[in-house]
Order: C-alpha cells, then structure tokens, then sequence
C-alpha cells in the first residue's frame, strides 16, 4: 500500500487521491479550503497581471500620492515614496506567494502551517475583520459611484441637500441619501461577484483592467486641462519644490512610506489565495512583478499631477474652500462629480465603480470568506463565508460611521493595523524559508491533533509570542506616548514590527516551541511521489 500523501509535478505539489479521500471525514478540511490541484492551476501572468491591476487603481491609490503633494512633498518625490513603499511590500508578497503557487495552499492552510490548527484563527481572523473595514469603506466610495450614475437621469440623486438618518455606532449620523441608496445596490452586486467564486473574478479582472488604465488616462488630460486654464506647463507643474524641509519634511516622507507598505498589508498575507491557482511560479512572479508596482506608481504620478495642479489653479485664482470653481486637490472624484457634464460624469463613474469592484472583491472579500471558513470547514463553506463577511461589512462596521468619524480616526485605524499585520507576514516568510526549509506536510495541514502541526494543544507559542512582541511598541504611539523614541518607533512601524517579528521567531523555532514541526528532506521524499 502506497504511503504517498503528496505528488509533486514540475516544482508543484497536490494532494493524492487517497489522501484526499482519507482527509474528507477530518473537521479540518473542506472543498473550498482544500489544497489546489496542479490542473486547477491556471492563471497565467496575464491573468495575474490584471488581478493586480484591477486591485491597485482604485481611489485610495490615487489618494496615496495626493495626500504627500498636499501635505506639502513635491509631485516627483511623492511619486517616488509610493514606488519605493511598493517594492518593499513586493517583496513579502512575492514571498508567499511562492508557498501558495508550490503548495496550492490558501491563506488559512498557510496560518495553519505557522501558528498552529486552532491558532490560525488569529491571523486569519485578524486579516478577515480588518478586510471587513475596508469592503465596508470602498463599498462607500462605489455607492458614490452609482449614485452618481443614477444622478445624471434623476437628478433627486445628485442632491446633496437629500439626506438620510442612519443609526450608527456613533449615534444617529445624516449623510447624502443618493449614496446611501448606491451603497446598498453596490454591496448587492459586490457580493453577488464574490458568492460566484474565483472564477467569476478573473472573468472581471480581465474585463476591468483595460478600462480601468483608460480611465486613468482621462484623469490625466482632465488634471492637464485645468493646469493650462491657470497658465502653466507640464513641467512647471512636476517641478514645484517641497514646502516642508528638515524634521517636519522626514516624518511627513516616513510616515507616508509606512502607510504605502501598510497599504498592501493585507495582501501581503493572504495572496496565497490568490497564487495557488497560478500556473507556474514564473506565471505568479512575472504578473506581480509587472501588475503592481508599475500601475501603482502610474496611479501615483496621476494622483500627484493632479494635486499639483489642482493647488496652483485654486492659488492662481485666489480660491478658497467652499468657493463653486475651487478644486479639492486630495478627492479628484467629488470634483468630477459635479463637473456640468453629464458625459465627464458617467465616464468617470463607470470607471470609479468598476476600479472599485475588482480591487474590493480580490483584495477585501476573498480573504475574510476563506478565513471565516476555517472557523469551522465542515459548517461554513466560502460561499457562506461571504456571506458572513457582507454582514458585518455593511451592519458592524458601518461604512457611514466609519466616514462619519473623520479622516485623523481613519489614517491612526489604517496606519495601526499595518503594525498588527507586520509581524504576521514576516513570521509566515521566517517560518516556511528559514525554520522548515520549504518543506510541508500538506496533509498534516488537515489533521487536527494528529497532524504535525498541532504544536501545543493547537497553538504555536512561538508564533503568538513572536506577533505579539513586534507589534506591542508601535501600537502604544496610538496610546499617548511621546517622545523621541516613540517618533522613531511610529515613523517605521511597519519595517520594525517585520524585523522584530522574523528575528524574535527564528530564535524561539529553535527551541522546543516549534521543532516538532520540522519535516527532514528524508520524510519529504517517503511521503513525497515524483512525476516526471
């Protein structure tokens, strides 16, 4: 009788037929979380490509560069902050990336892995609800999107006078009714989307992508435009100075940088999700490597054209907030919003509506639905894990409490969780390269106490002690502490959280804590089968 459990074919690993069988009957395991096989693999680098570009022109790309422009950084070196903030991140989503692609593993197989059976649930919980925070929040900026398409046949829409009371955490708060009404249509589609599967996503990623860079291109004739009606160029526009220097200049540069790596946080957990249906690790490499960085620094150089040219218009002519011709240089949207031409408007809404679309649902829905599974595989599958992930998006946190609590609540929640989620992403990276040397007992994944992966009583006490070290100092600077060495602690909280959380890990593996969970070259090949 065989005792493979496992089948490698070209660098790639699938379950065995009998393992699979024999996994069915364990609480662990379910279709949805089950590792991929080798012939459901087939996102090519275009497909990955598009993927990323459908996740990364969005709203908050945009807003990225535009909010370092007015915070008083130049146009070229904002462009340059969330370049260099991407290719940082890149590099532990490429990473494990390599785990998902090889293994066929999702994000929670990959928990499982590290901190144990029943210790998965933090990181995978930890990801869900902060993901949930933002489905709620994009689904906002998308319903704005339909309301302003619904707006330019019934004009009761465009309304801003026309307001609804909605309950909230924060009590009773009043917002535009026209956007609450595209809110509900929009999560309504959102999450139809997601409940068709991962399938139905690469059929819009591929649909949305081109008309996503269009869009984009218009956003930069529109900010073009309105340079030249103020009376300068293309490069009088790029080649404004900084209005910041010294001490104010480096946090404000730092603290954007940490909220550039922080912004793909997230993905930089959970893109296994996504990877175990790659095709080969050069498929996944390559349409990463091309999908995000460059669409997000192009992203960039709009967001920050436009920001630009925005301030000097309102200073050329002596503009002030709340007069009718003055532009927002941070929100480029609400400005074409109310642009008087209802073509401009459609155009941009289609284009913000399905930028919003693909990014929330790949980035934000997937993950906490796979997450909300592993909870329990045998009772929620990842349709009803979408499910779970639409009700506490749209009645927990609540987008119009969320938009409601001002922008200083909402950059301390996204700058605070990029700290959280640091150390996960290094420990998973620390975990799988340095501690087991790549080598995985898939099936072990799925055992529960039978497993390899137990650990104690279902925990990793190396992995919970490692996350909660490397992430305990940054988050006391949201707590009141001051000081220098506070400053520095919160103008590189994320790169400290990796550090502290991969060195602190490497150290405690190799103590009795982990050890048990080392797979020998010689066990890999005895349950390993080779097909040439």
């Amino acid at each position: 009788m065989s005792t493979y459990t496992q089948v490698e074919k070209n660098g790639l690993f699938q379950l065995t037929d009998a393992a699979r069988a024999e996994l069915i009957s364990s609480k662990y395991y379910n279709e949805d979380l089950a590792p991929t096989s080798v012939s459901q693999r087939t996102w090519t680098t275009y497909n990955i490509s598009m993927l990323w570009v459908g996740m990364a022109i969005c709203l908050p790309s945009l807003t990225l560069a535009t909010g370092l422009v007015t915070a008083g950084i130049s146009p070229w070196l904002a462009i340059l902050n969330v370049a260099i903030g991407n290719l940082i991140i890149l590099i532990p989503i490429q990473l494990n990336s390599q785990i998902g692609c090889k293994y066929g593993l999702s994000f929670p197989g990959l928990a499982r892995l590290t901190f144990g059976s029943r210790g998965a649930q933090i990181p995978v919980l930890s990801r869900a609800i902060t993901a949930c925070g933002w489905v709620s929040v994009q689904a906002w900026v998308g319903g704005g999107a339909v309301a302003a398409i619904i707006g330019c046949f019934i004009h009761k829409f465009s309304d801003q006078n026309w307001t609804i009371n909605l309950p909230s955490w924060g009590g009773i708060q009043s917002h535009s009714a026209g956007t609450f009404i595209g809110y509900a249509i929009f999560f309504a589609v959102m999450t139809w989307i997601a409940y068709k599967g991962i399938n139905k996503i690469k059929l819009i990623q591929n649909i949305g992508g081109p008309l996503l860079l269009i869009l984009l291109v218009g956003l930069f004739i529109w900010s073009l435009k309105i340079g030249n009606d103020a009376g300068f160029s293309f490069a009088e526009i790029m080649s404004q100075k900084s209005t910041l220097s010294g001490k104010s200049f480096a946090a404000a540069y730092l603290a954007g940088l940490m909220g550039n790596i922080a912004f793909w946080a997230m993905m930089s957990l959970s893109i296994p999700d996504f990877s175990r249906y790659a095709k080969s690790q050069k498929a996944q490499f390559k349409g990463q490597l091309y999908g995000m960085p460059i669409p997000m620094t192009f992203c960039a150089f709009i967001g920050a054209f436009y920001a630009q040219s925005a301030t000097m218009f309102n200073t050329a002519n002596g503009l002030n907030q709340g007069d009718p011709d003055w532009y927002d240089p941070f929100d480029v949207i609400s400005v074409l919003y109310n642009i008087d031409n209802k073509i401009i408007v459609l155009i941009t809404a289609i284009g913000v509506m399905a930028a919003t679309l693909t990014t929330c649902v790949s980035a934000n829905m997937v993950a906490p639905a796979n997450g909300f599974t592993n909870v329990s595989p045998t009772k929620i599958s990842y349709k009803r894990g979408v499910l779970i992930t639409m009700f506490i998006s749209f009645f927990v946190l609540q987008a119009w409490w969320i938009y409601g609590s001002g922008n200083e609540a909402y950059l301390i929640w996204l700058n605070a969780y990029g700290s959280v989620l640091a150390p996960l992403a290094a420990i998973f990276i620390a975990d799988y390269f340095i501690c087991k040397h790549r080598r995985i007992d898939v099936a072990g994944l799925f055992k529960g106490a039978d497993g390899r992966y137990w650990y104690s009583n279902g925990f990793n006490p190396a992995a919970i002690i490692s996350w909660a070290a490397a992430f305990v100092l940054p988050l006391f600077t949201y707590f009141g502490m001051d000081g220098s060495f506070w400053e520095i602690i919160n103008s590189v909280s994320y790169i400290w959280s990796f550090i502290i959380g991969f060195i602190l890990y490497v150290l405690l593996m190799q103590t009795k804590m982990g050890k048990s969970s080392y797979v020998t070259s010689e066990e890999h090949e005895s349950f390993t089968e080779r097909i040439l």
